[in-house]
């Protein structure tokens, strides 16, 4: 099984976005490595608003090929992760959340009863918001997920140009505006090795106590 292990910093510092892969597939004790790595992932108050459908078979990969536009990714690489968010997540009882997060000393009772209030997701549903931090949890996750493809030896690449519609239907839930669609990452073995494309300098793009306009 071909594997390696990097640091965080190295898998950072390593990463790529890969288009074209190598026709080897996952082993599958290294996909669930990954997976259990990507679904460690945070959420707002542990919501775990939401889920990876993994994509392995050529119809499946097929048919999200063709809902993102024919880009080659979904048909060349051996697995494609769809993340998607729950946006009504919080509206369900959740009580293993909390009595887990109790038994393990995580929470407190005090903080318990606030997660049991839901006051922080009313407020969010006054502002129309539950649709933004279901995504914002789920992008955490597939940011998790490209990191630890990179620390396991996988090559992966996040997309965002797709149908959503479609890609719902690829994956089962076609029709359910309870779930968005967050982007799709797809993973594999690189045919080659990208080059980096550079990043800006930090005096464009970080700034001490207030925002500047960059130059």
């Amino acid at each position: 099984m071909e594997t390696q292990t990097l640091s965080v910093a190295e898998a950072i510092r390593t990463r790529r976005t890969v288009r074209h892969y190598r026709t080897d597939p996952v082993a599958p004790e290294l996909l669930e490595e990954l997976l259990d790595l990507t679904m460690q992932a945070p959420s707002a108050w542990n919501m775990q608003d939401r889920s990876v459908v993994v994509v392995t078979g050529e119809a499946g990969r097929r048919a999200l090929h063709e809902a993102a536009f024919g880009q080659p990714q979904p048909l060349e690489a051996p697995v494609v992760l769809v993340f998607l968010a729950d946006v009504d997540a919080w509206r369900a009882g959740n009580a293993d959340i909390a009595e887990l997060a109790g038994r393990s000393g995580a929470w407190n009772a005090d903080f318990t009863a606030m997660f049991d209030t839901r006051a922080e997701y009313h407020a969010l549903e006054r502002h129309g918001l539950l649709r933004e931090n279901a995504v914002k949890n789920a992008m955490i996750a597939a940011t998790y997920a490209m990191l630890a493809a990179t620390g396991l030896g996988l090559a992966s690449a996040p997309m965002n140009g797709w149908d959503a519609e479609l890609v719902k239907q690829a994956v089962g839930v076609g029709g359910r505006a309870d779930l968005a669609v967050a982007v799709l990452v797809t993973v594999g073995y690189s045919d080659t090795v990208p080059p980096h494309p550079g990043r800006r300098p930090h005096e464009r793009t970080v700034f001490a106590e207030r925002y500047a306009a960059a130059r």
